[in-house]
């Protein structure tokens, strides 16, 4: 299988970005949501209206992974919004960061996390976060190994769910890459 390819994302890309994002999320989350609940997220998060203003903000990047043009993974990062009386304006945060479940593993999720901190520390260190569900037990020992740590909690709701979700923070002493 060839290597894949992680490239910074253009307007261009917001079909694909729009598709791989709810497709992952799906992939990852779907079980947990009511059908209509899922369906309505999907749109609001993941619909092209939502991905083309995200690619328009020149405070946010995302990246596509690719195998021979097939987009296999995403990765999307801005200033951050979690609900935290820590966070400030110059916080960044990785917002998303999925594959498609036949593309996990093998290290692309690394390699993706390590462009993503490049853009987000390319002004020099800065508190970074990150939104984790409290049942990602993967994805809590991923960023744990990169310095995060849990410093709250709050409710992320899809729909009639509202499920538990964990604010991890890397403060911007440990951020170099």
């Amino acid at each position: 299988m060839p290597e894949p390819t992680i490239r910074r994302a253009v307007i261009a890309d917001a079909e694909v970005l729009s598709w791989i994002g709810a497709e992952t999320f799906t992939q990852t989350f779907g079980h947990l949501y009511h059908p209509d609940d899922l369906e309505t997220f999907r749109h609001e998060a993941y619909g092209l209206d939502r991905t083309h203003a995200d690619l328009a903000d020149q405070a946010r990047a995302q990246w596509l992974v690719e195998i021979d043009g097939q987009a296999i993974g995403y990765a999307l990062a801005g200033p951050c919004d979690l609900p935290h009386e820590s966070v400030t304006p110059t916080c960044g945060e990785l917002k998303r960061l999925y594959f498609l479940k036949d593309h996990q593993g093998g290290g692309n999720g690394s390699r993706l996390f390590g462009e993503v901190l490049c853009w987000l520390l390319a002004d020099g260190p800065r508190d970074l976060w990150i939104g984790v569900w409290s049942e990602n037990f993967g994805a809590q020992r991923f960023y744990e190994r990169h310095d995060f740590s849990k410093v709250g909690e709050y409710g992320f709701k899809v729909g009639r769910t509202v499920d538990r979700e964990f604010i991890l923070k890397r403060p911007a002493a440990r951020t170099q890459i």
